[in-house]
């Protein structure tokens, strides 16, 4: 087998969470390389969204490091590790449902506006200019994800599949390195998650992204991600591609119970 030469994007070491006496996330380790398109799974509660809250710097780890291309961002602010490159959505979308589609995309584009509070005060020649070129950067954006015509209506009028683009629109507009998806399918129809996993494949070659998400749906998650990580009660309990991680016993027995593996071999072999 070859090397990977690919650039390291994160580097996870021995990341612990601790809330008083319940660990929620022991000694877990990960490495994403560039372009990489990995899966985060588990049960519910295994710790998944506590590991993306430590490396976006919602929580500060309680031990380990976190890094992210040759910096260490381990307990940064969640703003300057999103400046840095790191932007993620949540398991329950976080838009700005009182605005409109055009300018949930344009705040997030702010922060490259190019402009001082001074001009933006004075509304200058140099502010107009700033914004009009963000307002055309946001509209060009908005017509990759096909909501070009939905830009001056109020997010929350907006059905919940194209609720989830805006939001992920919105994350890619921050011009991240790396995506975090925290479930990104909840909710959907089957037609929409098959609509998600072309938009996923589809913003990771057009962007040269590295994603990382975590996915209740199986079909989902097996039918997007290279290389997927398990956990089971705050601890990797598996990693590996799609057809390794359906075969482990470890990882059946983690959703289904102790003897689903078993269980599931013999009704295998008696077909």
């Amino acid at each position: 087998m070859s090397a990977d030469n690919r650039e390291t994007i994160l580097q996870a070491s021995g990341l612990v969470m601790q809330f008083g006496g319940l660990r929620a996330v022991n000694n877990f380790d990960l490495t994403l390389k560039k372009g990489d398109l990995a899966g985060l799974i588990g049960p519910n509660g295994a710790g998944k969204t506590t590991v993306f809250n430590m490396i976006t710097g919602v929580y500060t780890p309680t031990a380990g490091k976190i890094e992210f291309g040759d910096q260490e961002i381990t307990g940064l602010e969640p703003f300057r590790i999103n400046q840095m490159g790191i932007a993620r959505t949540f398991q329950n979308i976080r838009l700005f449902p009182t605005l409109t589609v055009l300018d949930n995309v344009r705040i997030a584009y702010h922060p490259h506006a190019g402009y001082s509070m001074m001009d933006g005060i004075l509304h200058n020649k140099k502010f107009q200019v700033k914004e009009r070129e963000l307002t055309e950067r946001a509209q060009e954006f908005l017509s990759v994800f096909n909501l070009q015509d939905r830009q001056g209506e109020i997010a929350s009028s907006l059905p919940y599949g194209e609720q989830r683009r805006l939001e992920i629109a919105r994350a890619l507009a921050a011009e991240p390195r790396l995506l975090l998806l925290d479930e990104p399918a909840a909710g959907m129809n089957p037609n929409e998650s098959v609509a998600l996993m072309d938009l996923i494949h589809f913003i990771r070659d057009r962007f040269k992204l590295t994603i990382l998400l975590i996915e209740h749906q199986m079909r989902v998650v097996m039918g997007i991600c290279e290389h997927i990580t398990v956990m089971d009660f705050g601890e990797v309990i598996a990693r590996g591609n799609p057809t390794e991680i359906q075969a482990n016993t470890r990882v059946v027995e983690a959703y289904l119970g102790p003897g689903a593996a078993a269980l599931s071999e013999k009704f295998r072999r008696k077909k």
